[in-house]
């Protein structure tokens, strides 16, 4: 594979005072999809706000934690911005603004990210929704989407500034299956393109159908069991989740 987005070497990470993952190893790579795996409370979210530094790492405790080139570890507060505009970021909820249409909703971010020529951000916002297949609802409000379509615009949001690195927290939670598979299909094309994809998710059957780099959490620790996958064994996660 290509660069190494993402280099994790024996970190702990907390919830408050609880160790949540011990000794954690885990990297990604260049292009790569990769789930994460686990039960609800099993350090998923939390592994994944780290990367994006809404959740702080304690230097004493981890050996190594490189994003996108960056120690996290000593990276600056006002280095963070800087950080996450080379990352698209993808919550279960969406997080679109509500007042404002669903064009205006990613001008916001352009405009917040340093673009000012209109023309520029104009053609971005169409070269965005036409990747997610949303071109016609640029006007709309986004209480007059569904929930798949808001989640449509929600990637487009994370590809704006033509990411390295996606991390989507949960994207389908609070989806059907149909439109959970469609949005897993295309995060999977995505990464295809070669802007990596690392997503949490409870959604265990999509790991057949568009195959990745797994990571289960569980009892404090974190593995690849990408090879348990290969020959998809269902019935002790199904359980779990």
């Amino acid at each position: 594979m290509g660069n190494r987005l993402i280099d994790y070497k024996k970190v702990n990470v907390y919830q408050g005072e609880n160790l949540i993952l011990n000794e954690a190893d885990f990297h990604v790579d260049e292009g790569e999809f990769v789930y994460i795996i686990g039960k609800v409370g099993s350090g998923k979210s939390s592994l994944l706000k780290t990367m994006y530094c809404e959740l702080d790492l304690n230097e004493d405790e981890v050996e190594e934690a490189s994003v996108l080139g960056r120690d996290i570890l000593t990276l600056k507060r006002k280095e963070i911005p800087a950080l996450r505009r080379e990352m698209g970021i993808i919550f279960q909820d969406f997080q679109l603004l509500h007042d404002r249409s669903v064009k205006h909703n990613l001008s916001f971010v352009l405009r917040a990210t340093g673009w000012k020529d209109r023309e520029a951000v104009n053609k971005r916002i169409d070269e965005v929704l036409a990747l997610v297949g949303m071109e016609d609802k640029k006007d709309k409000m986004p209480h007059e989407l569904s929930g798949g379509e808001q989640q449509r615009i929600a990637i487009a949001r994370s590809m704006l500034n033509e990411p390295r690195l996606i991390v989507a927290d949960e994207p389908t939670g609070n989806l059907d299956p149909e439109t959970a598979a469609h949005i897993i299909g295309l995060l999977r094309e995505i990464s295809l393109r070669g802007t990596s994809v690392v997503m949490s998710t409870h959604n265990i059957e999509m790991l057949n159908r568009f195959p990745g780099i797994v990571y289960r959490c569980k009892d404090g620790h974190i593995t690849d069991v990408t090879q348990e996958y290969t020959h998809l064994d269902l019935s002790e996660d199904a359980e779990e989740n």
